[in-house]
């Protein structure tokens, strides 16, 4: 079990002034692997102010300085790579071999990324009779998701250290267990008290707080588009700064020439990775009409392969939901797909087989998926592909642009420049062609509802920076 009874404020373990506990459930056995406190308003008022008290002091800090805190983290995510990815499949349910790679060696390397970045970023630049000097933004607070939830939270910490600023972290109730053990790392790499604080608790309290905090200068957040607006109405009055990394509805365009054999594999894995909780997923699959029945027999007997079930087993390549909510926002996403005239051609309602306990549900394919129907339009945030038809090149970019977020998107063509040409219409923050592989030094953010401002690489170091012009 792995129970925590205190908060980190100040660089030191304390009681929570909050009462109760939120207990962690592993969603592939439903069994009680540990808790977490319940924070209050007065805990995060605690770890505010220390973040407060310590932000003059460690904002002067030499630049080197940091980037060593930086390369200490990643070395010690790295030594504890398999003890932390344990920890995570057990909370959020990810297969094992895919939490050792995204979950806790894409921390890594993002903390080493940026000491990198530290090394020859430009701080001031003459413009004129200027000085124009990037600054620490101050205080921030970071409210995270579960879906990658070390991920998420080095994602925020990481440039945050780089560029000076101090820092409260608010983890999601589903999957805490992971920040506390990144505090443990960052007390034990010796980072100043009061630059990381961690306050657990729920978001309805906890979030909210930060978000209105006077004395926060910053809110980051990732998590769903109504409780990011939700964040911005709280923060507005302040006028503090805020950064949205919000849902997605993401589509993969396959176009005529492209190898469809590949394109079509590759479709499965960009929408069931991490069992389909994963706000960049490609879960709108457009393909040509001329390509339909081709298409529709690699997938379909490719996901009646895919192996589903417990995340510690190696062969798995889905594992659970991360809680019973979750589960049943899925199944009833499933049912209205077939309600609403989808033709079913993998998965569907119900158990995988040989299941008969945890938060699972059985990969899902739809076919013959049209704009007005509720899995083409909503994030369903679950292993199911939608599958629709174009009949040209423009209708192709319209349907994928034909959607409220814009977080990502893919193209698959046998032509480079075409699948350039196609990528540039995209209204999304982020492309991938024929299965360009995630780059963490590229800025990652969405257009539309999918957020603002971006994360990972410079652009994510200068969200937290402020600029200051000095005329002499």
């Amino acid at each position: 079990m792995h129970t925590r009874e205190e908060l980190y404020i100040g660089g030191q373990w304390v009681e929570p002034l909050g009462e109760g506990t939120i207990e962690v459930a592993n969603p592939a056995n439903d069994e009680l692997i540990g808790s977490v406190p319940v924070g209050s308003a007065a805990d995060v008022d605690a770890a505010v102010a220390a973040a407060h008290s310590a932000f003059p002091s460690w904002s002067q800090t030499p630049v080197e300085e940091r980037a060593e805190f930086l390369n200490r983290l990643s070395a010690a995510i790295k030594e504890q790579t398999e003890e932390l990815s344990q920890l995570i499949t057990a909370e959020v349910g990810t297969p094992i071999n895919y939490c050792r790679m995204a979950m806790v060696g894409t921390p890594k390397v993002v903390s080493r990324s940026y000491a990198k970045i530290l090394d020859g970023f430009e701080w001031e630049q003459e413009v004129r009779n200027s000085l124009v000097v990037k600054e620490p933004i101050g205080v921030v607070a970071m409210i995270t998701p579960w879906n990658f939830p070390l991920h998420q939270i080095i994602g925020k910490v990481a440039p945050a250290i780089a560029a000076g600023c101090t820092m409260v972290v608010k983890p999601s109730k589903e999957a805490p267990l992971n920040a506390f053990a990144l505090a443990d790392i960052i007390h034990d790499i010796g980072l100043p008290a009061g630059v990381f604080n961690l306050v657990s608790g729920h978001g309805r309290e906890i979030g909210e707080v930060l978000s209105c905090h006077p004395d926060v200068d910053m809110v980051s957040f990732t998590g769903s588009t109504s409780a990011g607006v939700r964040v911005s109405e709280l923060a507005s009055p302040s006028v503090k700064r805020v950064t949205l990394e919000l849902g997605g509805k993401s589509a993969n365009i396959i176009l005529d020439d492209a190898d469809i054999a590949k394109a079509s594999g590759s479709a499965i894995y960009s929408c069931f990775s991490n069992s389909g909780q994963e706000c960049s997923a490609l879960t709108r699959l457009l393909i040509p009409e001329s390509k339909r029945d081709e298409v529709i027999e690699i997938i379909s007997t490719k996901v009646a392969k895919y192996t589903v079930g417990d995340p510690l087993d190696e062969s798995m390549r889905c594992g659970p939901m991360v809680s019973k909510r979750q589960q049943q926002s899925v199944a009833s996403y499933i049912a209205s797909g077939i309600e609403e005239g989808a033709t079913l051609i993998a998965g569907g309602q119900g158990m995988p087989e040989g299941l008969d306990s945890g938060c699972f549900v059985r990969p899902t394919v739809f076919a013959d998926v049209t704009p007005e129907m509720t899995i083409f339009r909503e994030e369903i945030f679950g292993p199911v592909l939608s599958i629709t038809t174009y009949s040209t090149e423009d209708e192709a970019v319209a349907l994928a642009n034909d959607s409220e977020y814009g977080l990502s998107g893919g193209v698959w063509s046998g032509d480079d420049e075409r699948a350039m040409r196609v990528a540039r219409r995209l209204r999304t923050g982020q492309v991938s062609i024929n299965g360009g592989l995630f780059n963490v030094s590229a800025p990652f953010g969405g257009y539309k509802l999918s957020g603002n401002g971006r994360e990972l690489g410079v652009h994510g170091l200068e969200e937290y920076l402020e600029i200051k012009a000095i005329q002499r």
